[in-house]
């Protein structure tokens, strides 16, 4: 076939969620899913313990790199995202967090639409997932207990607690504790505030993907193509009738859905003639619409980390990655099994969201933010950074030293940062990725937050109880200045691959607005975009639960407006 009625372009959590959606909608409409990447079935690429690797694998990897970012000495920072069925949910790092509810009350507001507030999305999350909130046996419930209101029971998503846990992470959670953070048991339950133990997308050991979602129950309606990177929309006038990948045309009767991600998105507008008039005669490519605001409002959240190596007494660590036979027969037995220190190790981390509101409010940054941001900023739910513990660092250091692998590590991510950077064009070649730049601590407001966030986290990687046990500083900053604690930033920040907004939602009329409340691209017919590239707010979590509940939304809407329910 090359007619569908509806094509959906690009299989990760948002295009595998509106695809299987659609298809399983009572009219069974004809369904094309195009993804650019490789099927790539082999489960040995789902083992949980190497979830923090996978995206080391060049084939299913864009390999993107940002552009020389100027305010973090001229770095260039690994971009990566997943080229393959699922997306880069098939190379993230398992983190399955949902945010806080006024995120989505916010977004809510910006749109003007209901649809978006926390009531209509956690039942949208709550159908997608299945929860399994067993913990290991003897475990206390203040480090976690869910309550299963919160929680779906029969959806096609498994996630939840790792059967297995480090022996320090008990002890680093009660650290935290006594550093004056509040322990929270349950992070998805729409207050992420407080210290939690992680919600994985893995379950038994085998790491969830959005290809979960579409493979093993196909239905005859749904059709998958991969190997087929979309280069332009196919259009009549201003109507989209079908997509063009690899030389290949394939037509849509009712409508085309982009869901390739917000570096993807704008390239394929772009190339298509829909975006900023002057980038596109640039490199001559005929102007269809032009739409200034495509690839702007770039948005990412960022992390360094802090390691210190520990006592031999503290952790298990070196006796695990250090002997190649350990991890050799650990392999085995998750082959098996599905247990043991692959299932164990770097599979259930601390995770812990904090506001900042006494650092911050006073500041000269917060207080030239506009209203809105303050309001929001300071809303119950809504935190100003968190902290990850239990991270594989050494798979991140080159050369990183045999002896030191009992180490503790604490990641401090940056989020609400207020830059927004832009992807652009720099080339003519429709499969050339766009430039990008997402303007890391370009913006005083990120400077400050910045500094006042790691200063805070010291509170724990500084507490007593918690150097006690280390050996020695492996990353940390030089001091406590505000000048150190920048410099550390400048020189240590990573991208967390969260990038939101570079089409983004908004009410009709709004200068910055890409997409419509209905996902319709503005000024083009029966073309709309549902991904994180859409995603008007810049979502408190690590963000693929977004991208499952984006399409999931966007498939409601269709379903309802062309009545195939």
């Amino acid at each position: 076939m090359s007619s569908f009625e509806f094509i959906v372009v690009g299989s990760g959590p948002a295009g595998s969620a509106l695809a299987a959606k659609l298809a399983n909608s009572a009219a069974k409409p004809h369904v094309l899913l195009l993804e650019a990447g490789e099927n790539k079935e082999d489960r040995n690429l789902r083992v949980d313990g190497e979830r923090w690797i996978t995206f080391q694998n060049q084939s299913m990897n864009w390999g993107y790199k940002t552009s020389p970012q100027k305010d973090c000495n001229n770095r260039e920072i690994d971009y990566s995202r997943g080229r393959c069925m699922g997306g880069s949910s098939a190379i993230n790092f398992g983190v399955y967090s949902i945010g806080a509810r006024d995120d989505y009350q916010e977004w809510a507001r910006i749109v003007g639409d209901d649809d978006y507030g926390w009531q209509s999305i956690q039942r949208r999350l709550k159908d997608l997932e299945t929860f399994h909130g067993e913990t290991p046996e003897g475990m206390d419930k203040k480090y976690a207990n869910p309550k299963p209101e919160d929680h779906g029971s029969k959806g096609p998503l498994h996630v939840g607690f790792a059967r297995e846990w480090e022996r320090d992470l008990p002890e680093l959670l009660d650290v935290f504790e006594q550093a004056g953070f509040p322990l929270n048991p349950d992070h998805n339950s729409g207050n992420p505030i407080g210290m939690s133990v992680l919600i994985n997308s893995a379950y038994q050991g085998l790491r969830s993907t959005a290809r979960d979602l579409i493979v093993g129950g196909e239905k005859n309606n749904l059709t998958i193509a991969t190997d087929s990177p979309v280069q332009r929309v196919i259009l009549e006038g201003n109507k989209a009738v079908g997509v063009e990948a690899n030389d290949k045309k394939y037509y849509a009767t009712k409508e085309v859905i982009l869901s390739a991600g917000s570096l993807n998105d704008p390239r394929i507008l772009m190339h298509s003639g829909i975006g900023p008039a002057a980038q596109l005669k640039q490199y001559n490519i005929d102007v269809v619409h032009d739409a200034p605001a495509v690839g702007q409002g770039l948005r990412d959240h960022c992390f360094v980390p802090m390691v210190n190596t520990r006592t031999d007494n503290s952790t298990d660590r070196k006796a695990f990655y250090g002997s190649q036979a350990a991890m050799d027969a650990a392999r085995k037995e998750w082959e098996e099994h599905g247990t043991g220190p692959w299932a164990k190790f770097a599979c259930e981390l601390g995770i812990g969201w904090f506001k900042l509101t006494e650092q911050l409010i006073s500041t000269s940054e917060f207080k030239a933010l506009p209203e809105d941001e303050q309001r929001y900023l300071l809303q119950e739910t809504v935190p100003h950074y968190e902290v990850i513990t239990h991270f594989p660092i050494h798979w991140f250091i080159p050369d990183f030293p045999a002896e030191a692998l009992n180490y503790s590590c604490l990641l401090v991510f940056l989020f609400n940062a207020q830059t927004r950077g832009e992807v652009t064009l720099q080339s003519s070649d429709p499969d050339a990725p766009l430039l990008f730049n997402p303007k890391f601590l370009a913006h005083p407001f990120d400077r400050r937050l910045a500094i006042e966030a790691l200063r805070d986290s010291f509170r724990v990687a500084k507490h007593e109880s918690y150097t006690k046990d280390n050996v020695a500083e492996l990353a940390m900053p030089k001091s406590e200045s505000d000048e150190d604690l920048l410099e550390y930033w400048r020189q240590n920040i990573s991208s967390s691959w969260h990038m939101t907004g570079t089409v983004k939602m908004g009410k009709k009329g709004d200068v910055d607005a890409v997409v419509d409340p209905d996902f319709k691209v503005i000024g083009i017919d029966n073309l709309r975009i549902a991904d994180m590239g859409v995603v008007p707010v810049l979502v408190n979590a690590h963000v693929q639960a977004v991208a499952y509940v984006t399409g999931a939304t966007c498939a409601e809407k269709l379903i309802k407006e062309y009545n195939l329910a």
